[in-house]
């Protein structure tokens, strides 16, 4: 650690115990800590105001100037929340690999009479009763991966949207469907409950991504298509693919296949032209969407699946939904 760091009047015998401390919590050290050292607080205003260390939020500083790395900013967040603060929401999801790292605030959670508040731009801090039965002790402490998973959805504007980031997250294979189901139940959340459980349930019955989550609720649920079977297996020389949707379960050749990817690499690319070929000599229909087209144009999509069915002798009836023109 950089001299810096060592402030005036640190007793000697106590430096090792100092730097070690410094080195857990990535430079940072609060109020409390500073005085259990014995250093005062003119101490610290002369080594902020010397511009050798700088404050981050009330009662933390950090041991040194310029920039905050991401560690030292959670270490921050974490010793301003106090001993029983935990990374949450979006930070912990971050932590978890479940989402991207962005820039923004830091999100912890602490028990309900903590006196921390959120400091904007800085900390956002949220209160749970169910404290102590979400954490996982973790360096650093965090909210476990399907409490969560729950946090960041319910965080979302809508149900809807609340309902899709549960799929992205739990599709992403990194949060059990069961462990989210549980948490549900034992710790209900504040809102969008039904939309968090149908999207549990969206999972289990073969909702593979939020792409797939679109095409059930926008294009079937709102248009009265029947559901289609997911995931179902099919041989394309001698390898077991899945197709994404298929209606054969109402007597109906028709395969959906619902295309996510940006970049095609050229094995998926050949996998697919051999599906496709395979397909087409079973005498089956085929229609394939993309993440632009139902997202632009659900209704579309739904026209599209139903002229295919009628043709094929489904005599259902297609609904407007409030979006169809």
């Amino acid at each position: 650690m950089h001299d810096r760091a060592v402030p005036a009047g640190l007793s000697a015998d106590r430096l090792d115990e100092w730097l070690a401390l410094l080195a857990a919590q990535h430079g940072i050290v609060d109020l409390a800590q500073l005085r259990h050292f014995g250093i005062t607080w003119s101490t610290v205003v002369a080594q902020v105001g010397a511009r050798r260390w700088q404050r981050v939020v009330q009662r933390v500083y950090a041991t040194f100037t310029g920039p905050l790395p991401r560690t030292s900013r959670l270490a921050a967040a974490l010793r301003y929340g106090g001993p029983a603060a935990l990374l949450s929401h979006r930070t912990a999801a971050e932590q978890w690999h479940l989402v991207p790292i962005q820039d923004g605030p830091i999100h912890i959670t602490v028990p309900y009479g903590t006196s921390a508040i959120s400091q904007p731009g800085l900390v956002v801090v949220h209160r749970s009763r169910a404290h102590r039965h979400i954490m996982v002790p973790a360096d650093p402490p965090l909210t476990s991966p399907a409490d969560t998973a729950i946090d960041l959805a319910v965080e979302e504007p809508d149900a809807v949207r609340a309902r899709r980031m549960l799929i992205v997250v739990m599709t992403g294979g990194r949060v059990r469907p069961l462990d989210v189901e549980r948490r549900l139940e034992e710790r209900r959340p504040r809102r969008y409950r039904r939309a968090l459980v149908d999207a549990v349930r969206m999972v289990r019955d073969g909702v593979l991504s939020a792409l797939e989550e679109l095409y059930a609720t926008d294009v079937e649920q709102a248009h009265g298509i029947p559901k289609a079977r997911r995931q179902a297996p099919m041989i394309v020389d001698g390898v077991t693919l899945y197709e994404d949707a298929v209606y054969d379960d109402i007597g109906i050749d028709l395969t959906v296949r619902l295309d996510g990817r940006t970049h095609l690499r050229n094995d998926v690319a050949f996998r697919d032209r051999r599906r496709d070929n395979a397909a087409e000599l079973a005498g089956r229909s085929r229609l394939v969407f993309g993440w632009r087209d139902l997202s632009a144009d659900p209704c579309g999509a739904a026209d599209d699946v139903v002229r295919v069915l009628r043709r094929r002798g489904w005599d259902g009836e297609l609904i407007r939904c409030p979006r169809c023109a």
